[in-house]
């Protein structure tokens, strides 16, 4: 049986044989060895420096379940000691590790100390609570830009913080679903096996199916001090704005975390949001996604499968981190519900080897007109259509409709040349959003508030990769896929795009079709991850790609263009004879070419497309030769329909001598 669990606990997991301990047990059983415990009778560093900020009234705490900063403001208003003790709070810690940085440093103690400090502005995050710890995962998820030390500590807060009382919790677990914790679990962990910072996870087995379950209690206070907190960042995110002159309205930003923050709080609302993304991508290949007990879940319980395994950045597995990409790919552009919090305690390598997802307190919405705009920004990018990508910053809100298209086209010009002159698979999004910083500030560029969880999501996948494969790039492996969704997308916009990017002033550009339909052969599930080097065997997929049904709108393309082709063939083919007949007759006028430039550029991509078919009529086996003889026919007979003249008669003599 595989035992499902959150993969934000994953470092702290049962085997399938640990024992249990009821509530109403009277012996004391050992906790079995494979359990990885902390001493929950210890006070919690949250607890203990932060335990002012629970004293709220019941009304109080219940008016805070959803976020409505007024309300926040309203409630603080009515305790400014409070609101006053946390600013010094807050303001003294942080103040006092500065200090012995910068004392560090004039005393040239830097290195020395180095592991130390880290070690201290772990603690304070602790100290701090909920809201600092979220920030800190989040920083955590990035090797390449945190150094070692730093990131050794900062990564123990995904899983690894103090608990809170045990007695607390099993009086919560009560307290909502309003019975005794033995008519509810026949048997429960006698210590939480991890805790996080908004709750922590007991193993239990439910009475009702013999189900053995995660149960998620959530931490006393956090809440309040979440709230408190909120209030002061948004307040300081005001205050940077003004003193900085930033275009991007950081307020509305901390608003958005802040808003999938209470989310998260609730976990209901999580159970839900489970449920919806087990729906939408449990069947993808290699990936799990637990069920829930949503009849056994309040807001500050959560029941639900239990997983086994470890994070997936312990594990050295590149298939996964691909499965995972396809998955966020599915997530962000399919269908616009996607996990923002993607950090590696919430994503766990079974033991069976599958991608498990859990913990979807953080979701997102990406509304359908941003995914295709962000599809087309890609596709722009990468084909160096700067002009183009700077109109798609405007659909997706990154610039105002006013601002200077020309000047920004220069400067993407300038600074985005090279990030994609070593091609798709080495564009790094980490650099590109270094590369853009300048640019951004001159030319008022906002990052949206939905916005903002798209980028962390992304940036803190590619983070996970970085860890064991400094060369992985989340964009470079994203790209196949969004390579195949342009050309399968029934979207009129994803079409009229695709026919865009492969007409420039009017002129069919098959080295862009090559390129795409290279790419999405790229795009793959499957556990074996070979890289194919034949090229007859990639082109036979694209033919095959193309005689389906998805591949209908580039079948039409290529139609048209072999159908242009044969008519320019034709006509050469006419000049020629022309030219022949007038040699042989003394004293005939030379007759001047009927080939038109359009005629020539034609003829180029036919020959083009006729030497890769003829190489796989050759070389490949009875599928190709019907896939080609289907296209000549094909492109013969609309040629001829369209002209319908005399001088289309050589083509038939062609598509009999080439099939």
């Amino acid at each position: 049986m595989l035992l499902n669990s959150s993969p934000s606990f994953n470092s702290f997991l049962f085997n399938s044989n640990s024992n249990f301990l009821s509530k109403n047990h009277k012996s004391q059983k050992s906790v079995p060895q494979t359990l990885r415990v902390v001493n929950s009778n210890d006070v919690d560093a949250f607890t203990e420096k932060s335990g002012y900020l629970f004293k709220l009234s019941s009304s109080e705490a219940d008016s805070l379940n959803d976020y409505d900063l007024k309300k926040i403001a309203a409630i603080y208003k009515r305790k400014p000691f409070i609101l006053l003790r946390r600013l010094f709070q807050i303001g003294s810690t942080f103040g006092r590790w500065l200090a012995a940085r910068y004392v560090d440093s004039i005393t040239e103690k830097s290195d020395l100390m180095f592991k130390i400090r880290a070690a201290e502005l772990r603690q304070i995050l602790l100290e701090l609570g909920p809201a600092y710890i979220k920030i800190a995962q989040a920083v955590s998820s990035r090797p390449d830009l945190i150094p070692p030390s730093y990131l050794d500590e900062l990564s123990l807060l995904q899983d690894r913080i103090a608990p809170f009382s045990t007695e607390v919790a099993l009086n919560t677990i009560e307290q909502e679903l309003g019975l005794p914790i033995d008519m509810i679990f026949s048997e429960i962990s006698p210590e939480p096996t991890a805790a996080a910072s908004l709750g922590q996870v007991y193993q239990a087995r439910l009475r009702s199916n013999g189900q053995v379950v995660a149960v998620k209690v959530q931490r006393p206070g956090v809440q309040a001090a979440i709230s408190l907190d909120i209030l002061i960042l948004h307040f300081i995110a005001g205050v940077v704005k003004k003193a900085g002159k930033l275009n991007s309205d950081l307020q509305a930003v901390v608003d958005e975390w802040a808003s999938s923050l209470f989310r998260e709080m609730d976990y209901i609302k999580e159970a839900k949001n489970g449920l919806k993304f087990r729906k939408l991508y449990g069947a993808i290949e290699d990936v799990i996604v637990p069920n829930m007990y949503v009849e056994n879940t309040t807001r500050r319980v959560l029941v639900m499968e239990w997983v086994e395994g470890k994070k997936l950045s312990e594990v050295k597995d590149l298939y996964l981190v691909e499965v995972g990409v396809y998955c966020s790919f599915n997530q962000l552009l399919e269908y616009g519900f996607y996990h923002a919090d993607p950090h590696p305690g919430n994503l766990l390598r079974t033991y069976d080897g599958k991608l498990a997802y859990i913990d979807f307190g953080m979701m997102g919405e990406f509304k359908q007109e941003f995914r295709d705009g962000f599809i087309e920004a890609c596709l722009h990018l990468v084909n160096r259509d700067f002009e183009a990508l700077a109109k798609d910053f405007v659909t997706l809100g990154l610039l105002p409709p006013t601002s200077d298209k020309e000047g920004v086209t220069k400067a993407l010009t300038g600074v985005l040349q090279n990030a994609v002159a070593k091609g798709v698979s080495n564009i790094s999004f980490g650099d590109l959003l270094g590369n853009l910083g300048t640019t951004m500030y001159k030319f008022k560029f906002q990052i949206p508030s939905y916005f903002s969880l798209v980028i962390r999501s992304l940036a803190v996948l590619e983070g996970i990769a970085i860890g064991f494969d400094p060369n992985y790039k989340v964009l470079g492996s994203t790209y196949p896929w969004i390579a195949r969704k342009v050309l399968t997308d029934s979207s009129p916009q994803l079409r009229s795009s695709l026919q865009a990017l492969l007409y420039e002033e009017g002129v069919f550009r098959i080295d862009r079709l090559e390129s795409l339909l290279s790419e999405s052969l790229r795009a793959r599930t499957e556990r074996v991850l070979v890289e194919d080097n034949d090229s007859k065997v990639a082109v036979k997929q694209i033919l095959s790609f193309t005689l389906t049904e998805k591949g209908a709108f580039v079948r039409e393309i290529l139609l048209q263009e072999i159908a242009k082709g044969v008519d320019a063939f034709g006509r050469a083919t006419l000049d020629s004879l022309t030219s022949m007949a007038n040699t042989s007759i003394p004293f005939a006028a030379s007759s001047s070419s009927s080939m038109t430039k359009e005629d020539m550029v034609n003829l180029r991509t036919f020959r083009r497309l006729m030497l890769l078919l003829a190489g796989l009529q050759k070389n490949g086996g009875s599928p190709v030769v019907r896939s080609c003889t289907y296209f000549v026919r094909q492109s013969w007979v609309h040629s001829f329909s369209v002209q319908g003249k005399v001088r289309n008669v050589p083509k038939l003599f062609f598509w009999m001598w080439f099939c």
